[in-house]
Formats: C-alpha cells, structure tokens, sequence
C-alpha cells in the first residue's frame, strides 16, 4: 500500500528544491549582469547590467521568485562571493555608495513582478510603464543613499544623470524582452 503522505512530502521537497534552484539562476544572472560594467570616472558608481536584471527578473519569475533571487544575490555578496558590480563583495561594499541601489533592488524586483502578475505583462506599454516605474525606484533608493554621505547635489550629478541613457536603453530592453517572453508563454498556456 502507497502512502500518501509520503508522495505529498515528496512532491512539496521536489516544489521547494524546483523553486531555490530557479531562485539561485536567478541569482547567477544578476551575479553575471554585475560584471558587465562601464565605469564612470567621477562617479563611485559604474553602469552595470544589475538592472536590467531586476526587471526581468521580476517580469518573468514574478514577485515571489525574483524577491527570493535578489536576496540570495545580496547574500551570496554578503558571505564574500564576487557576485556585486566589478566582483566585488562583503558587507563594506553594501554600506558603501552602491549600497542604496542594492537595497532597492528588492523592492523593485517585488513590484514588477506583482505588476507583472496583475496583468501589466498583457500589453507593451504597460510593461514598459511598470520598467520605468522599476528603474525610478532603484534611482530614489540608490539617490538617497548617496545623498547621506555625499548631499543631494552631488547625488544626482554622480548617481542620477550619468546614468539616464544607460537606464533607457535597459528599460527598452527589459521590456522588449519581457514582453517577448509572457506573450510567448503564454502562447502555451
């Protein structure tokens, strides 16, 4: 006789180990997108690909599952792997200037994917208005952490307006991509 506690054990550790492996690629993306740098020279902050990320992230894994990502990202850093911009790692570095831009990634990758899942995913322009709600987020928290140290000022010169077209052309992308995605997933459906 089967039991069936045992298959439903097993089938909710296969779902748990399915979701931390999903949420560690997506992990590994944000570590890859991170070495993808153009540094700035009066800035302490370069462009990367971390945003883009975060975006796609919370479009297609959704709130839930990109959340868990960024934050295994940000711990994989915490612990000393190379996994943030540069390869670089440790806890100076989250407190360092970046540290905001960090930080605000988890919300951001939690409210694309919860917009993502209410239907914004459904048209491109939604889509696109959701990436750029996303970037702007991520610049008010990076922004602010700049601020505290440096003034409000010199924030916006060094942390804001350098990164404006980078920002457009990963907001593009993100949601072309996105976009791309849902409607072909959802082709299947």
């Amino acid at each position: 006789m089967i039991n069936s506690n045992k298959i439903k054990t097993l089938k909710d550790n296969q779902s748990v180990l399915a979701a931390l492996s999903i949420a560690f690629a997506g992990s590994l993306l944000l570590a890859l997108l991170a070495r993808l740098t153009v540094p700035i020279p009066f800035s302490p902050v370069p462009i990367t690909g971390q945003t883009f990320g975060i975006l796609f992230l919370g479009g297609v894994l959704g709130s839930r599952m990109g959340t868990l990502s960024v934050i295994m990202y940000i711990l994989e850093g915490l612990i000393g792997l190379p996994v943030f911009a540069g390869g670089t790692m440790g806890l100076l570095y989250l407190l360092g200037p970046t540290g905001g831009y960090l930080i605000g990634f988890i919300p951001v990758v939690y409210l694309v994917g919860y917009l993502s899942k209410k239907g914004s995913k459904n048209s491109f322009t939604s889509v696109f208005l959701t990436m750029i709600i996303g970037t702007s987020i991520i610049f008010i928290f990076g922004i602010s952490w700049l601020a505290v140290t440096a003034g409000f000022g010199t924030a916006l010169s060094i942390g804001l307006y350098p990164f404006i077209p980078g920002a457009i052309i990963k907001i593009i992308l993100a949601t072309v991509t996105v976009y791309s995605i849902n409607r072909f997933t959802n082709s299947f459906i």
